[in-house]
């Protein structure tokens, strides 16, 4: 299971559509199997994110992740989907959006609030189905929904 430790931008760069995150060593983290992986920039090191959808745009981005001689690549696409990533990029970034109206910010805060209370619900779910799964000793089950976490 992914979530973030740190993400702290290096440089951010304005430009007339995008806002581009620019992202260096000890600037960003992640857990990874409850294992601490710091950010490499071999391969991408910016996140773009259009200023008026305030979308992120290369969600075909790889970025590196390496603790001691393991490197694992994970996907702007993944990473989108942890919700913790989401709030945080949109703080960093949010004084560079072009503001249409209160009511859109208004909107996407609570679309960012709801997508951490569903993250937080799974996660309690799985916490529960592994005690249902010790009560029923279906140790296969146990050891699927422990990789969950």
């Amino acid at each position: 299971m992914l979530t973030v430790k740190m993400l702290k931008p290096y440089y951010i760069k304005a430009e007339d559509d995008h806002v581009r995150v620019i992202l260096a060593y000890q600037y960003f983290a992640l857990f990874i199997n409850e294992k601490v992986y710091q950010f490499v920039p071999t391969k991408e090191k910016e996140i773009q994110i259009n200023r008026r959808t305030r979308k992120v745009v290369n969600t075909d981005a790889l970025f590196a992740f390496q603790k001691g001689k393991d490197v694992i690549q994970v996907a702007m696409s993944e990473l989108v989907s942890i919700p913790d990533f989401l709030l945080q990029l949109n703080e960093i970034a949010k004084p560079y959006y072009t503001s249409e109206s209160v009511e859109e910010d208004d909107n996407l805060y609570k679309e960012n609030e709801i997508a951490i209370i569903m993250g937080e619900l799974e996660y309690e779910n799985v916490k529960r189905l592994i005690d249902h799964s010790l009560d029923k000793r279906d140790k296969k089950a146990f050891e699927t929904l422990v990789k969950l976490l």
